[in-house]
Formats: structure tokens, sequence, C-alpha cells
């Protein structure tokens, strides 16, 4: 387990073994499927995996499926299919379902088949059966879902655990859950390094659901900082594909999530600060940057960032300045009045005869 204080004289800008810097790295993951009012269409292939239950794939995976009594990690949206009514969705809550294959709940005897037959990754939209899913019943938690009520799911499965004896994480002690998310933190950073970048954020993303806020809340002293030491990475390597990504306030939430825990974190500033900096938002950016400084004044990359934003100001300003100058003008010179033809005709005259009168007048003397 590395240590959970890091030298603050790191480079922000260079790769260390708890948190990668993924900048000329090219982004392949996807986003995360965007909230619909009903199922989505699919037009896919039905595959039939048991009498009450077809599957049709959404998005391909890769790896192996996994087997009875693995620990699977998933993201699902429910739908009841006679009123397209959707009753449940675990992206909002924004942490993946644990389900241990072959122990689930009886509700859940339909998603399971589904999830059972399908690859790291993969996405798919399910059709269960009422006989597999919430029975004559219906549901007392979902009042939504009536009885015998055919359920639509669509499905991702991030990733799995192959535990033969199908331990959940409630049962394992707290080394135990951080020795296994600490694994997933270190199979992702191999990933990454190998520019499987949609593999390495599912392996985050798993490493992140073995210390979530019930088990976070639980924990005190050395055992705290064991289990941040490994969390707070995993958000940071998430933050900076999500960078890649341009899905820049998904980078923000992930890094104001270590700052909760740790406000004078320089890694998770800096990286906020570029996100915010992509956004627009030069003055949080400026502000995340100069705090990030604080703690690691020697660091290029925050200098380079600060000169970056100097830079985009002063072309703003230049650029403003070359606007209004459009709108308004410079000031204009004075014309000369041109002279009327009329009143340059009668001073001609009355010099002439003017002329005429004083000739004649010295004659006369």
């Amino acid at each position: 387990m590395e240590d959970a204080q890091e030298q603050q004289s790191q480079s922000l800008g260079k790769d260390d073994e708890n948190e990668i810097v993924a900048e000329n790295a090219a982004f392949v993951h996807g986003e995360p499927p965007q909230e619909a009012t009903g199922p989505p269409k699919v037009d896919s292939e039905v595959e039939i995996l048991q009498e009450k239950v077809t599957k049709q794939v959404m998005k391909e995976g890769h790896g192996q499926k996994p087997s009875k009594y693995s620990t699977c990690f998933l993201h699902y949206r429910a739908w009841t299919e006679s009123t397209q009514h959707k009753f449940e969705d675990t992206w909002q809550e924004q942490r993946p379902v644990e389900m241990i294959l072959g122990k689930e709940k009886k509700e859940m005897t339909g998603l399971a088949i589904g999830v059972s037959s399908m690859k790291s990754g993969e996405r798919a939209l399910l059709h269960v059966g009422w006989e597999l899913g919430y029975g004559k019943e219906g549901s007392f938690s979902f009042p939504n879902v009536p009885p015998m009520a055919d359920i639509l799911y669509e499905a991702e499965l991030i990733g799995f655990d192959e535990t033969k004896e199908g331990k959940a994480r409630g049962d394992m002690t707290v080394e135990e859950r951080i020795g296994v998310a600490d694994r997933r933190k270190m199979d992702g950073n191999a990933l990454f390094m190998e520019e499987k970048l949609e593999e390495a954020m599912q392996q985050y993303e798993m490493a992140i659901a073995y210390m979530g806020d019930d088990f976070m809340f639980q924990l005190f002293g050395k055992y705290r900082d064991m289990a941040l030491a490994v969390k707070n990475p995993c958000h940071l390597n998430t933050a900076a594909c999500l960078i890649k990504l341009k899905r820049y306030e998904e980078a923000i939430g992930q890094c104001t999530i270590v700052l909760t825990e740790d406000e004078n974190n320089a890694k998770a500033l800096f990286r906020r600060g570029k996100a915010r900096a992509e956004l627009g938002q030069t003055d949080a950016a400026r502000e995340d940057f100069l705090k990030a400084r604080k703690y690691a004044p020697e660091d290029k990359a925050i200098a380079k960032e600060l000169r970056s934003l100097a830079e985009h100001d002063k072309a703003i300003y230049q650029k403003q300045k070359e606007i209004y100058k459009g709108i308004f003008g410079p000031r204009p010179e004075p014309k000369p009045k041109q002279a009327n033809w009329l009143t340059v005709f009668w001073q001609w005259l009355l010099s002439l005869f003017y002329r005429l009168f004083r000739r004649q007048r010295q004659k006369s003397d």
C-alpha cells in the first residue's frame, strides 16, 4: 500500500504509482447513457437467454463473462413495460450496484440472468418476464410496479470479481476491502498505461465502490488514511480521463470529492482548475491554480497554466479593445468648410468696385 501522503514537491505533470496524468492519451470511454423519458430504442438482434429473459446489445463489452458467485458491479435503469414508467435509476445515485450471481434477491433473478451473459463494459436492453421479476404481487418498495409487470432494464456491467465463495463487501474485513480496492486501482493503472482507458475507468469505479460512504463513515485513524490513499487517487485518475473526454463538469465533481477530504490536495486543485479553465470559468480556475501553487510552489505545470490564463485574459482585453474601437471609431478630424461660390463672387465684385473707386479718386486728385 502506498503512503497516504504524497510528496508535494513532486511535479503534477509527471506520473506516479497512485495517480496517472492523461494529458497525451486518446480517450475511448463512452459517455454514460443520457436520461430519457422511456426505455431506449434498440435495433440489434434479440438474443433469447431464457424463456422469460431476452437481451439486445447496445454496446459491446470485452473479456470474459462472470461465472456463478462472481461479485458484479453494474448500473441500470428499470421501467415497467406496460406503463413505460421508470421506477429505478442507479446512474442518478452515481454509485454502482453490487450483485453476487446466484445469491441475488428473488426479484432480481431475471436481471442476474442478463448480467451473467454480459462482458465487462457491455450495455444491453433486457426484457424480463414478471415471473422472474416482481411476480404476481408487484413491488411494495416501488408502488408504480403493478402486479404481473414485465420489466425492461437498461443495464451496464462495469466489471466483476471472480470470488468462489461469493463474498460480499459487507462480509469483508476492513483490510480485505481496502486490499481488493487497491488491486482494482493498480489494475486500472496498468490498463491506462496500455491506453485501454475504458477498462481503466471501470477498474477505478469498482475500486471506489468498495470505498462507499457507509464504509468510510465507520473508519478512523490509520484505517481511514489507508482507505483514502486508495480512494482519492481513483477519483483523480478518473478526473484526468474525464478531462480528455471533455466532460469537464464531471471532472470537477471528481476533484471536489477529493477536496472534501483533503482541501489542500494540489493535484485535485490543479485538475479542477484545468476543467474550470476549459469551461471558461477563468476566475475560479485561477483561484484553484493559485491555491495549488501554494502547496506545490516549484511545480512547472501550475506555472504554465497560470501563464496561459494571463495570456488568455490579455487576448480577450485586446479583442474587446478592437471591438469597442470598431463600434465608436476614432474621433473625427474637423473638416474645413467649403466656401460658397456666391459669397466668393460678391467678395470679388466688392473688391473690384473698391479698386475702381480708388483709381477714380486718384485721377480726380
